[in-house]
């Protein structure tokens, strides 16, 4: 079969280059563009970048854009990495005694989390070691004053394996979980166990104000004025709650209102219980599910197995996981965060009992209202923890002494007081308990000088808080006047008292707005006149 035929195709020739014109300048013919069209940045035809120019400026972009991000990439690199480190800390499902929350070992018997090998045994073999508490938990139990914790004193029969900071860094992960917190704070020491930088525990997570010990407060108080004066310290330190709640959890006063709060913030969250160390967690706890236990029965399974209560700091050593919640998500009772600037932190385990109010406070009152002695050019010993030189004062001033009962308050005259407390401390002024202990104790080193100004007579100027310990109040004209002609305007008329407070370091000492307490407060007491918008954005404070 033939093939079909192809038509013949031909194409013009080019003609050869001109020797004159070099080989390389010879371009093919391209049309004329129009004039309109502005040619590229970056040039086209002989002007356009080759791939090696190309190469090179994405180079130099990517290392400009890497000496502008740097620092951000760093930061970020660092935050990722310190998640990783906080979050590696969160309780693993290691056992633990229930009681502290230390990791249950049977290697070192004087440590805390130790548990007979023979119990470890029969508990694991029966998946019971949840239900065991390790020896230490038992001598608390029965009331000794076992401490684990550097910096309190020690105890001979016990291990100090833990320091303030390592439990602090236990808690770091917390931040980086998402949880509801419930932040407890003592009446008692409202300034000294508040903690300020809570944010960094806490992070973003949503807080609930818990205000314990408020059966602790003298009798006829106006928790109406307490409630609001607990709102407005909240709102000068700036720190963002959900609501506040005052309670007792020896009364059971105010429980019911915070777990209805929880069940309502709660949202399938983990609740996690933050406080200083002693500030009322595991008795707070122990309140909760006394409480929850007649409708849910998860929280009364879980009443079995609660965490133990006790005055030495660093009774909780580990975050203790409770089943107490129906509807999911679990209860946490955390570590104390220990703070240095407390009484606790410097005086003996054995003397810390002396620090727990263990009945309503009464205020003790110096001079006393049939006594004509002035205040000025005395000093008054509060046990043998606090000095107060009176250098200058109104012939009706008064301080009021609230704190636990067992402290007692001498006065002597100033020029005498360096002498005395040398003879009395560890005898007179306890604590410290004992010329032994007297012996290593550093003394009152700390020294803060306060020119307290007052406005009106008729209501305490302010309060003297001691951290970890109760506070003074601070009255112009507390005495009573036996003379109807008597004029203090003529004495002082700068209307300012001044005072010395001596202190073991580093206790600290704050000056505060009276709280106010007692029977005649309700009537001095003043409540802010605020506008719609600002009693909108304050918590509200619930009893």
């Amino acid at each position: 079969m033939a093939s079909p035929h192809l038509p013949f195709l031909s194409f013009p020739k080019t003609p050869p280059p001109s020797p004159a014109a070099p080989r390389h300048l010879t371009l093919p013919f391209r049309p004329r563009a129009a004039p309109a069209a502005a040619p590229p940045p970056d040039g086209v035809g002989p002007a356009a970048p080759t791939r090696g120019d190309r190469f090179l400026g994405r180079q130099v972009s990517t290392e400009a854009a890497a000496r502008v991000l740097a620092p951000d990439d760093a930061d970020r690199r660092r935050r990722r990495k310190e998640k990783r480190r906080a979050l590696a800390r969160k309780p693993s499902g290691l056992a633990s005694c229930y009681g502290c929350g230390a990791p249950l070992h049977t290697a070192e018997e004087g440590a805390p989390g130790y548990v007979d090998p023979d119990t470890y045994d029969l508990k694991k073999r029966h998946h019971q070691l949840r239900t065991v508490l390790c020896g230490r938990c038992k001598l608390l139990s029965h009331g000794h004053m076992v401490t684990a914790v550097g910096g309190h004193g020690g105890y001979p029969g016990g291990k100090q394996f833990v320091s303030a900071e390592q439990l602090r860094e236990k808690l770091s992960y917390l931040r980086h979980e998402k949880a509801l917190i419930v932040k407890l704070v003592d009446i008692v020491d409202f300034n000294g166990s508040f903690l300020a930088r809570v944010r960094d525990f806490a992070g973003a997570n949503p807080i609930i104000l818990v205000i314990t010990k408020v059966d602790l407060l003298p009798r006829d108080t106006d928790l109406n004025c307490v409630g609001d004066w607990v709102v407005d310290s909240v709102v000068k330190k700036k720190l963002n709650v959900l609501s506040v709640h005052l309670t007792s959890s020896k009364s059971l006063v105010g429980i019911t209102g915070v777990i209805s709060e929880i069940q309502q913030e709660k949202k399938g969250r983990d609740v996690y219980i933050l406080g200083s160390a002693n500030v009322g967690k595991s008795a707070f706890i122990s309140a909760l599910l006394r409480t929850m236990a007649y409708k849910d029965p998860v929280a009364a399974a879980a009443q079995k197995y609660k965490p133990i209560q006790s005055a030495v700091p660093g009774t909780t050593l580990g975050p203790i996981e409770i089943e107490a919640f129906l509807g999911g998500g679990k209860l946490y009772d955390t570590p104390g965060v220990h703070l240095h600037h407390r009484q606790a932190a410097v005086i003996h385990a054995d003397d810390l009992p002396s620090l727990a109010p263990q009945s309503r406070l009464k205020g003790r009152c110096f001079p006393a209202n049939d006594t004509d002695v002035e205040l000025s050019g005395n000093s008054l010993f509060w046990a043998g923890l606090v000095r107060i030189d009176v250098v200058k004062a109104l012939p009706r001033t008064r301080l009021t002494f609230y704190g636990p009962k067992k402290l007692k308050v001498n006065v002597v005259p100033t020029t005498e007081a360096d002498q005395f407390y040398k003879t009395e401390v560890g005898v007179t002024l306890t604590p410290p308990t004992g010329k032994e202990r007297a012996e290593g104790w550093a003394g009152l080193q700390g020294v803060r000088e306060l020119k307290i100004k007052y406005e009106e007579r008729d209501r305490p100027a302010c309060d003297i808080a001691i951290s970890g310990l109760g506070w003074i109040s601070v009255e112009p004209s507390g005495v009573p006047s036996n003379s109807p002609d008597d004029n203090i305007e003529e004495e002082y008329d700068d209307g300012e008292l001044h005072l010395m407070v001596h202190v073991p370091k580093p206790v600290e000492v704050f000056v505060r707005p009276p709280l106010p307490v007692g029977k005649a407060a309700s009537q001095w007491y003043h409540y802010q006149d605020l506008t719609e918008e600002e009693e909108e954005l304050r918590p509200k404070w619930h009893y």
